[in-house]
């Protein structure tokens, strides 16, 4: 039976872009039982993130699913709608919370200050925690660690946000950019014109906020999200220094097997 919380807590998706390695991870966003971690891990994904902010999932259902991601070993996610429902998808199961639509290093704050135990932040002690297999540690020792294993990542989705994008790094507490493309397409009139370059200089941007941001102890990383339809972008992002990438749903995932395998019958010659 495990002593140290070390044995018991870790953050794989953390400690493989501390590494400087590539990450892959999927979106939940339709299936609503706790099987789809299982098919994560098997798959190959190293996270999944329950998407709050665009699905209906109950928080009951979300728990569910990132218990049982940690069981399996990859790292479970939350994309929230809100401050307000960050401490409740940690308490459930989490390992890390996705901010959507950060414009400001308040708003980053914000999320640290719901996401990590005093002295980082406020959040509130909830007793045993999942991600400690309900186990009893010292306070000081299961905050400590939780802080560490506990993710926030930001996402920039606006002009606004790039303005802003060394004070929104530099917070203390955040972890990652997740830069949505869609919505920053959007937001500059460009909505759908992934090779505009404004698209490329936004991620030239934030890279290299990051690697100056960046210390040994507290590396910044940058993740692509919104090109699951162009994975050839995403490898050109990579190239230049984002570690993590949103390769698309689940529902997306489905939906082209299934096509795949109908139009294969669909063609059988008679």
């Amino acid at each position: 039976m495990p002593t140290n919380i070390e044995d018991v807590l870790r953050n794989r998706l953390k400690d493989k872009l501390a590494r400087g390695e590539v990450a892959a991870s999927m979106i939940v966003r339709l299936t609503r039982s706790p099987e789809i971690a299982q098919i994560a891990a098997t798959a190959g994904f190293d996270s999944l993130y329950v998407d709050l902010e665009h699905a209906s999932f109950s928080l009951e259902t979300t728990g569910a699913i990132c218990t049982a991601a940690l069981a399996t070993g990859i790292t479970p996610l939350v994309r929230v709608p809100g401050v307000a429902e960050v401490s409740r998808v940690l308490d459930a199961g989490a390992l890390g919370v996705i901010a959507p639509h950060v414009h400001t290093a308040a708003q980053a704050r914000d999320y640290v200050t719901a996401a990590k135990f005093p002295p980082l932040g406020e959040r509130s002690a909830a007793g045993a925690l999942p991600h400690l297999q309900y186990r009893a540690f010292p306070a000081a020792q299961a905050d400590a660690a939780m802080n560490t294993a506990t993710m926030v990542v930001v996402q920039f989705e606006s002009e606004e946000a790039l303005r802003n994008a060394e004070a929104i790094v530099a917070v203390d507490g955040v972890d990652m950019v997740l830069i949505g493309s869609n919505d920053m397409l959007a937001s500059f009139g460009l909505a759908g014109q992934y090779e505009h370059p404004r698209l490329r200089e936004a991620f030239a941007r934030t890279i290299e906020v990051c690697r100056h941001q960046s210390k040994p102890d507290n590396p910044k990383h940058v993740g692509v999200g919104g090109l699951s339809s162009r994975p050839d972008l995403a490898a050109q992002f990579v190239k230049m220094g984002a570690r993590y990438v949103s390769t698309g749903t689940d529902l997306s995932f489905l939906l082209a097997a299934c096509t795949a395998k109908a139009k294969e019958v669909h063609g059988m010659a008679p």
